[in-house]
């Protein structure tokens, strides 16, 4: 747990099994702010086997404003193969409406910023949505630099089943060919 020195009733904490609920509903807060509630399709079972199981794909601190919690944000490590190093991934950062402005978020980034140092990570990258401009604007007031000569894709649902198809269909190839190879010998 963080207390902060400059505000002493703000604190930093790792999330637990039991946040599971809370973290579902900061995500869909968040979607709602986003304008894509209608794509949450997450729930406290999948985020509790996700964030807590045998194999966390993730990691969560929640932010609490005299006790009551008032943001999150969830990341996980990424690799740069140009630097040989780890990274830190920020897939979101919320705080509430009503307590923003407070510094939180600025709190809650360079949280994250020391925890990527701490782990020898080369940097800590997230996305934005372009409409967004007082999120962007925050960013690059803190040394955020824009990659606007990335694009991000994404492959899901049906073009996900698709795409693996194409390695299947491959190693039956293969296995097929190296099952007719060994009768012939």
């Amino acid at each position: 747990m963080l207390s902060t020195p400059n505000n002493s009733h703000f604190v930093i904490r790792q999330a637990n099994i039991g946040d599971c609920p809370l973290i579902l509903r900061f995500i869909k807060e968040l979607a709602d702010y986003e304008k894509l509630l209608h794509e949450v399709v997450a729930d406290v079972p999948t985020l509790e086997e996700s964030l807590f199981g045998e194999k966390p794909q993730a990691e969560v601190v929640i932010a609490e404003y005299l006790g009551k919690p008032v943001g999150f944000a969830l990341f996980f490590h990424n690799f740069s193969t140009f630097l040989g190093r780890p990274g830190l991934y920020l897939e979101d950062l919320y705080i509430q409406p009503e307590m923003r402005g407070k510094g939180f978020g600025k709190i809650l980034l360079g949280y994250l910023g020391a925890l990527a140092l701490k782990r020898n990570c080369g940097r800590l990258e997230w996305w934005v949505l372009d409409w967004n401009q007082p999120a962007k604007d925050f960013y690059q007031s803190l040394g955020a630099e824009p990659m606007d000569d990335w694009t991000v894709n994404r492959v899901t649902g049906p073009a996900l089943n698709n795409l693996a198809a194409i390695y299947d269909e491959a190693k039956k190839s293969n296995e097929s060919n190296e099952s007719n190879e060994s009768k012939n010998l």
